[in-house]
């Protein structure tokens, strides 16, 4: 286990297309970072116009930190209305996608515990 601080700018931590097409960046991932943590940590961003795909998160839940921007997040049957500093909760298996409503980028934190895997994200209709 590591016992050192340990410090990431986003800007330097390598961006990926997710399969939701949202651009990720993995900020802290036990896999990849060797840490003892029950949840992964990841920055999101869609540009205006653009949404992910809708996806579950088959065995794990999710919460979003708006940090920048305007979205609507569907999840399941509800839709959230989110924009800087509110959250959203997303139980495990539940359907979901966001929408950047906004004219500039929405920039969003995902927690998602247990830690995030491509294995467990399935896209569906």
């Amino acid at each position: 286990m590591n016992k050192k601080i340990i410090k990431k700018s986003i800007q330097n931590t390598p961006a990926f297309t997710a399969g939701d097409e949202t651009l990720i960046r993995e900020v802290l991932h036990p896999r990849n970072d060797g840490l003892s943590l029950g949840y992964s940590l990841a920055f999101a961003t869609l540009e205006p116009g653009q949404a992910s795909l809708p996806h579950v998160l088959r065995e794990s839940s999710e919460v979003y930190v708006v940090q920048k921007g305007r979205g609507r997040a569907f999840i399941g049957e509800e839709v959230a209305d989110a924009g800087p500093g509110d959250v959203i909760f997303i139980p495990s298996g539940a359907r979901q996608y966001i929408e950047n409503t906004g004219e500039e980028r929405l920039e969003f934190w995902c927690i998602v515990s247990p830690p995030w895997s491509e294995e467990g994200e399935g896209l569906v209709e």
